[in-house]
């Protein structure tokens, strides 16, 4: 085997999964403070991409500032999917809850592209196409900033966990009948959470567009996002950077080395192969806390 090529299958790969990983980040969160798998995840990054294009595009605006405006509606986003829809619903089944989300996912895959236009819309980022030579292997120079800009958000976000507001979130997610009796606001915690990650799935969503464009295909970046929150463990955000770079490196050799051999197609099967292995073999994760209950 052709060893640069093998690197450059693997770099290129995994900083496409660390871009997946923005994605996860939003299930990782909503999962740590509430305990609900966030089946909208997907949906909502495409909005978020839809959203930025519609500020430069339709409103006129800088791209910067039609990111910052498409960051702040999403925010609101996330606080009324949680206000609204989600909180009318304590005390039912959980499943109930993770059919509200698949439902959230499904109207917004078609009413957003209905309404803004169902054609591929591109994001120009203003990054250069041209790859970076090292050595003999080729880095894509969109998926380098992409990717960087992604670990830095995701590293921000650990950090957030540490400051006031994140004590509190993390307050939430070890015990929420104890938040309450120390006097946190567990329902304004987990809005809070909502709304961060509808801010990641519009980074998400601004960083695909601007590769390979906005449409309904975005939401589809849910089953990535999965296999990542589900291999490094769906309370770890920790597990998010390590599982984003297995992910990415494992599509990137399956569509490089793979698809010459069978026609095509390896690269989306990866992410469910890895789904199913880790729940087999591992279902906390690689990071995860193991839930232990008695029968």
């Amino acid at each position: 085997m052709d060893l640069s090529l093998f690197g450059e299958l693997a770099i290129n790969g995994a900083l496409v999964g660390l871009m997946y990983g923005l994605v996860a980040l939003g299930i990782v969160l909503i999962y740590r403070t509430s305990g609900i798998a966030n089946l909208a995840q997907g949906a909502l990054a495409m909005t978020g991409g839809y959203l930025t294009w519609a500020g430069a595009n339709l409103l006129g605006l800088p791209l910067f500032v039609a990111i910052i405006v498409a960051i702040g509606a999403m925010f609101l986003v996330g606080l009324f999917i949680e206000r609204v829809a989600l909180r009318r619903l304590t005390g039912q089944p959980i499943i109930m809850i993770i059919m509200l989300t698949i439902g959230l996912e499904i109207m917004l895959r078609g009413l957003v592209p209905g309404t803004l236009g169902s054609a591929a819309k591109r994001l120009d980022l203003g990054i250069p196409a041209t790859p970076i030579f090292l050595g003999d292997m080729l880095i894509s120079r969109v998926y380098l900033v992409s990717g960087g800009i992604a670990l830095a958000l995701i590293v921000a976000t650990l950090l957030l966990f540490y400051s006031r507001m994140g004590i509190m979130l993390r307050a939430v997610s070890d015990d929420q009948v104890a938040s309450w009796s120390v006097g946190i606001r567990v329902e304004h915690a987990i809005g809070f959470a909502w709304g961060l990650a509808a801010i990641s799935a519009t980074a998400a969503g601004v960083l695909w567009g601007g590769s390979q464009g906005v449409d309904w295909t975005l939401s589809l970046l849910l089953v990535k996002a999965l296999a990542i929150a589900i291999l490094g463990g769906l309370d770890s955000i920790i597990g998010i950077i390590v599982a984003s770079i297995i992910v990415g490196v494992c599509e990137g050799l399956a569509s490089g080395l793979l698809d010459p051999l069978v026609g095509g197609g390896t690269r989306d099967v990866v992410a469910s192969v890895i789904i199913v292995v880790t729940l087999l073999l591992k279902p906390e994760g690689l990071f995860g806390r193991e839930h232990i209950q008695r029968v």
